[in-house]
Order: C-alpha cells, then structure tokens, then sequence
C-alpha cells in the first residue's frame, strides 16, 4: 500500500508542476509574459520543492514545517489551476495530495 501512495505523490508532485505551467502558459498576456511565467512558475515551485521537501532538501525543516510547506505548494498549484479556467482539476490536485498525505503520514511514512 505504502509503495502505491509514494508513487501517486510522486505523480501528484509531477501534476503540480503542470499546474503551475498551464497557469503561466494561458495567461491573457503576450507571448513573452506567457513563456516566461509558463516555464518560471513551475520552475520557481520546483526550487523551493527541492530545497525545502525533497529527500535531499538543503535545508532541513521539522516535520510540520516540511508539511506546511508541501501544503502551500499543492495549495498554490490547485490556485494557480482555478485561475487558468480549471478550478475542478485544482481543487482534485490539492484535494487527492491532502488525502494521500494523510494516509501516508497514518501508515508511519514521513514522504
């Protein structure tokens, strides 16, 4: 069971990362703006992923810090979905990683 809930973070991690592109891409903006925010935005959250929550984060956060710090990155994704037109996709996005999460942390796994 724990392996199925890692890979779905991981793929929620990956859907995340599409959200905030898909925001950055559709923006009612010019082309430069769209590119820029399109290929920024994911990058931006995949920096401070990396930084803050990945196994091999370079800064070491206690475990609630490192949960509200995920938290505020799916949270954002689900934003960044709703205001690209899609607010069902966005609130499943920050829906089903808080549902993972919650069964992860229950099984004893610290992802």
């Amino acid at each position: 069971m724990k392996v199925v809930l890692i890979g779905l973070i991981f793929l929620l991690e990956l859907a995340l990362l599409a959200a905030a592109a898909t925001w950055g891409f559709t923006l009612d903006a010019g082309w430069p703006l769209r590119l820029l925010a399109g290929l920024g935005a994911p990058l931006l959250i995949a920096v401070v992923w990396g930084a803050f929550c990945s196994p091999k984060a370079t800064v070491v956060l206690p475990a609630p810090a490192k949960l509200s710090v995920q938290a505020a990155c799916f949270v954002t994704g689900g934003l960044l979905l709703a205001l690209a037109g899609r607010p069902v996709p966005g609130a499943l996005l920050a829906a089903l990683w808080a549902l993972d999460k919650a069964l992860l942390l229950h099984s004893g796994e610290s992802v």
